[in-house]
């Protein structure tokens, strides 16, 4: 059954295609969740009511996008109302502080050979939540800022300069790390 079927009998609120295409996502959708969310059980319910909005705006789903990546903006957002609600607001910094940073310069991206995924998922982790957020959208979900801005409800400007002043948090972690000092 291709997923084209499945989707159309879950508009047609058809529960054995619903569970189907729940058992197709539902793993990549924790992941996502798990990424923003630190405790399982948290992000196991942000998946749950991600699907269950899903499932009840379906009649909004208008293959513009892959369902999973549908699904996916329905998790991300689903994941920081969660964060909001349990008063880790995102601060939103002053417009007059902010610069625009060049985005093309990606060469800061670029890490040791010596650091492992895990080095750089701890030190993603231990920034602070504002430049997370961003860096984790930008890097790992590959949102771009315009989508980013949206997402967390900030300008443009503050998504870019965020990631700007995360990356440069992140390259010191890593730094740190490298070094052998403990962060």
């Amino acid at each position: 059954m291709f997923q084209v079927d499945i989707i159309e009998k879950c508009k047609q609120n058809n529960r054995k295609a619903q569970l189907q295409l729940y058992n197709l996502y539902c793993d990549g959708m924790y992941i996502v969740a798990k990424r923003f969310l630190k405790d399982a059980t948290d992000a196991e319910d942000v998946v749950q009511e991600a699907f269950i909005k899903a499932f009840t705006k379906l009649h909004q789903y208008k293959a513009e996008v892959t369902f999973g990546a549908w699904l996916k903006r329905i998790v991300v957002n689903k994941s920081i109302d969660f964060l909001k609600s349990k008063k880790q607001e995102l601060l939103e910094l002053e417009e007059v502080h902010l610069k625009v940073v060049d985005t093309c310069n990606d060469d800061k991206w670029l890490v040791d050979d010596t650091m492992t995924l895990s080095d750089v998922k701890d030190a993603i982790n231990k920034l602070p939540d504002k430049y997370q957020y961003v860096v984790m959208l930008y890097l790992i979900e590959g949102y771009d800022h315009q989508e980013i801005s949206e997402i967390l409800s900030i300008s443009e400007v503050a998504s870019r300069t965020q990631l700007s002043r995360g990356k440069t948090k992140l390259q010191e972690l890593l730094i740190l790390k490298k070094n052998g000092t403990r962060y």
